[in-house]
């Protein structure tokens, strides 16, 4: 069996406390609370109603925050598709201009030639065999003219079409952009409503607050021991212990929303960087990861798969064994182990 010392709660501690004061000193918006000031009125804020606001809190931030990492990919997909349609659009203009000087140039020795009826000009002829062979020539630049023209109008119509799909692309693009401001102003209003919540239980509320929080943790993964036991199933391939082995190496490492590493991660960040450190690319958001590979029940689960939790799969974290996952949790709290009964499975994905 896999055993492992779990970092002291003290140090947790520490790091957590860290995490809450630069959260603050970062200066985040605030916005409208939807909660009262939790605990009697005039008394001092209650841990756990304040927790249970924190909690519920962080969570539509996390949500929010899937939110705005899928509009963001999505924004940079339009953005490549933009930018490659109004090439074409360039390009396409660049030619059709040719092919309208092409047709002007055959149009203007047409009319050089027509100035006489052709009867006319071959009873005036000196050389008839040469004029006749001109007027050859001359049908041929008709008909070359007649294809030009359908060419032109051809090229026209691909050009015009080009033209609407920038428009409409411009138009998504647009939309992606407020997508991303107002998911990015959610997460930051549920954020500051937290920090507010915090601040009230004072300094060492709050102390007191995030050594619950790492003891809880701790307990919930260590089974009220000292020690961490991720059993003794084997990765489910090569590529899962590099990318577990990337994980574990950052633990400890603060949550910071839309952030893939190497120093701060969200929850599908830290997938997301964690199996690149094992070659594989997974899809930017914790929804996206939960359809990357084949679904597996919790049951077989191996180290290395992902746990995608909750119903809208707004989170995700890595199987690490005996029942253990490794994961971003949420702002103000680290990278860390927890229980994989501690959130609601939704989906155990095996890339």
């Amino acid at each position: 069996m896999h055993r492992h010392q779990l970092p002291g709660v003290h140090t947790l501690v520490r790091a957590l406390v860290l995490t809450a004061a630069a959260s603050t000193a970062l200066g985040v918006t605030a916005g409208g609370s939807a909660f009262a000031n939790p605990g009697a009125p005039g008394g001092p804020p209650d841990r756990n109603d304040v927790k249970a606001q924190v909690d519920q809190l962080y969570g539509e931030a996390e949500q929010a925050s899937e939110k705005y990492n899928a509009a963001q990919e999505y924004q940079r997909r339009l953005i490549a598709e933009t930018g490659a349609l109004q090439q074409q659009v360039a390009l396409g203009q660049d030619e059709l201009n040719r092919l309208r000087g092409d047709l002007a140039v055959v149009a203007g020795a047409q009319y050089r030639a027509g100035g006489i009826a052709p009867t006319a000009q071959l009873m005036l002829a000196s050389d008839p065999a040469g004029y006749l062979s001109r007027v050859s020539s001359l049908d041929q630049a008709a008909e070359r003219q007649s294809d030009a023209l359908r060419e032109v109008a051809d090229h026209q119509r691909r050009l015009d079409q080009r033209r609407a799909e920038t428009g409409a692309k411009l138009a998504e693009l647009e939309e992606a952009r407020r997508a991303l401001a107002d998911n990015k102003q959610q997460i930051q209003q549920r954020l500051a409503q937290a920090q507010r919540l915090l601040n009230g239980l004072g300094v060492g509320g709050r102390a007191r607050f995030v050594a619950q929080d790492a003891r809880e943790a701790e307990q919930r993964v260590t089974r009220g021991t000292d020690r961490l036991d991720l059993g003794t199933a084997p990765p489910a391939s090569e590529r899962a212990a590099a990318a577990l082995a990337a994980a574990v190496a950052k633990i400890g490492s603060p949550y910071v929303f839309g952030a893939t590493g190497p120093g701060a991660f969200d929850c599908s960040g830290l997938m997301y960087w964690s199996w690149r450190q094992a070659g594989v690319t997974l899809p930017r958001t914790s929804q996206g990861q939960a359809s990357a590979g084949r679904r597996v029940s919790l049951a077989e689960a191996q180290p290395g798969d992902l746990v995608i939790f909750y119903r809208d799969m707004h989170h995700v974290g890595m199987y690490a064994g005996g029942g253990v996952v490794v994961h971003a949790p949420y702002p103000g709290a680290r990278v860390r182990y927890e229980s994989v009964n501690a959130m609601p499975v939704a989906e155990v994905v095996r890339l």
